[in-house]
């Protein structure tokens, strides 16, 4: 188990089980999260929507905080699978930050109801798990930091190591706001026009050392 991820303990001890009844459990609870909001929705719409009884449930978690726990992780690890999967690698970092602020900006856009479901709901959880949550948000950015100090060493990019880590939040800021405000921004600019926009204000104080 990773240390990013808590374990959530179940009373079923056949992994493979598990994973599909969680998953089952997973997608029902993050359509209805979605509709409803977490505290408006019940484990037993939860059990209904996910197809098993309300008493099967509570074999593979303790509360519907452990529901949320595991949605949001869920929704970490389908955002850094496609990362993983659709992150383009440039010749210099600097060409592999304007590639990668393109694909991370793509999908948030793909998905947006997930991001602010993590946002809107996570406040709810606990603070130990809160933490885990926190921890992987932290990995995705450290994505972009190690861009960063990519372009730094190769010369692409002339940034201070000091700003290396604020940069890095500041992208992934933006392209989570696009699904934040995107009901607002999509009036004035399309997706591709956002990400041009904004992949040059951070490469405004970043100019080629080349």
């Amino acid at each position: 188990m990773s240390e990013k991820t808590k374990s959530i303990p179940s009373l079923v001890k056949d992994p493979e089980l598990v994973k599909v009844r969680r998953n089952q459990i997973i997608q029902a609870a993050m359509d209805l999260f979605v509709q409803k909001g977490f505290h408006k929705t019940t484990t037993r719409e939860i059990a209904r929507e996910s197809g098993i009884g309300i008493g099967t449930l509570y074999e593979y978690i303790q509360s519907k905080e452990d529901v949320l726990y595991l949605v949001c992780d869920h929704i970490h690890s389908e955002v850094e699978q496609k990362l993983d999967e659709e992150m383009t690698h440039g010749r210099t970092g600097r060409e592999t930050l304007v590639n990668s602020i393109g694909d991370f900006f793509r999908i948030m856009d793909q998905m947006q109801d997930s991001v602010l479901l993590i946002y809107q709901e996570m406040k709810s959880l606990p603070n130990e798990m809160l933490h885990y949550v926190l921890a992987k948000e932290e990995l995705i950015t450290s994505r972009f930091e190690r861009i960063l100090e990519r372009g730094i060493e190769d010369g692409s990019l002339s940034l201070q190591p000091g700003y290396v880590k604020l940069t890095a939040h500041n992208i992934v800021v933006l392209g989570e706001m696009w699904a934040f405000r995107r009901w607002a921004l999509s009036r004035h600019y399309s997706l591709e026009e956002y990400i041009s926009h904004q992949t040059a204000l951070v490469l405004h104080e970043m100019k080629s050392g080349r």
